[in-house]
């Protein structure tokens, strides 16, 4: 079982955005979602352009969230992120572990091969999907740190 197709720029986008807003909503939002059996949800609040807010943190990049710009690569792969939370733990071209950020528990999903990465975060009862995205060069060496570290943690 592969990665589902990328779904490329057309060259509109607003028709673009619109049509990247719906398979987020059918693949994500309305799909009954899980991760190791249990629930996966996205934010809403605060909408941009009545879109949730999980839906602006797939498809864009940037520090500050008010200045965040649409992401190419990450508005093609956007099939690939319900995919990758639903094969982490079966596929072998797909890993996960966990990392604490400050007092927070994420969940890292990565395809290796395809250095695309979805974040999760750990709450009562459910994940909350932070963000995903193409992992840069630099970022690969700390995901490859992690995960062993994770694994060796699992081994003790």
């Amino acid at each position: 079982m592969s990665l589902p197709e990328l779904f490329p720029f057309h060259g509109e986008w607003d028709r673009y955005e619109e049509e990247l807003y719906e398979i987020y909503l059918e693949t994500i939002v309305r799909s009954s979602l899980t991760f190791v059996g249990v629930p996966v949800r996205s934010r809403y609040v605060p909408p941009t352009k009545n879109k949730g807010y999980s839906f602006w943190h797939l498809i864009s990049e940037g520090e500050r969230e008010e200045e965040r710009i649409p992401d190419i690569r990450r508005c093609e792969r956007i099939r690939w992120v319900a995919w990758l939370i639903q094969h982490a733990t079966s596929h072998e071209d797909v890993c996960w572990w966990e990392n604490k950020r400050g007092s927070n528990t994420h969940v890292v999903i990565w395809h290796e091969q395809e250095n695309f990465a979805v974040v999760l975060a750990q709450r009562t009862g459910y994940f909350l999907l932070k963000t995903a995205y193409w992992v840069k060069q630099q970022r690969r060496k700390d995901f490859e740190r992690e995960r062993e570290e994770f694994r060796r943690s699992r081994k003790s």
